[in-house]
């Protein structure tokens, strides 16, 4: 069965009013999409989780796609959002398993580290410190941390860039 944008939204309509065989076509569907999606993309190993991780999204968020948009933009957006999630996984465990031994790092260095950051974000606003904690310290991305707090993605980006150029200010003047 050939599917286009238009079939798979009107099934996407159907499974956000409860119709569990419109909800499997829907992730039937995501699926096969996802995993020609991320093969160019990702590393294979990485592949099969990272359409599960997507699935998983699309089913928890059915609820705020809109049936009178397009639907593949809808996924490929939450596809881009987790594949970004996988990448900085993958690539933080790969850096810190390979480059830095547990045994080289300091626990008293990484706490004062720990408390220096603190403190200097502490010298931010509200808003410069929730945007910097939440995309650069807790890994969340833009659409995530907006969501959360409630700011639109382009204030949180501001946000983040003005909070950031103050924190460089304050590392010069240390």
């Amino acid at each position: 069965m050939q599917v286009d944008d238009t079939s798979i939204a009107a099934l996407m309509a159907r499974s956000q009013k409860g119709d569990a065989d419109a909800h499997d076509a829907v992730l039937r569907f995501c699926m096969r999409w996802l995993k020609r999606y991320f093969s160019g993309k990702i590393h294979a190993d990485h592949v099969q989780d990272l359409v599960q991780e997507t699935l998983i999204s699309v089913h928890t968020k059915r609820a705020s796609y809109d049936s009178t948009r397009p639907f593949l933009p809808w996924l490929a957006a939450i596809a881009r959002y987790r594949w970004i999630d996988r990448l900085r996984k993958v690539y933080r465990t790969e850096y810190f398993g390979t480059h830095i031994e547990p045994d080289a790092i300091d626990p008293e260095d990484g706490i004062a580290a720990a408390i220096s950051i603190e403190r200097m974000i502490q010298m931010l606003s509200q808003k410069q410190q929730v945007a910097i904690t939440l995309v650069k310290l807790q890994g969340y991305s833009i659409a995530e941390a907006a969501t959360m707090t409630g700011m639109s993605e382009s204030n949180l980006k501001m946000n983040i860039m003005r909070g950031i150029r103050k924190l460089s200010a304050l590392v010069e003047e240390e």
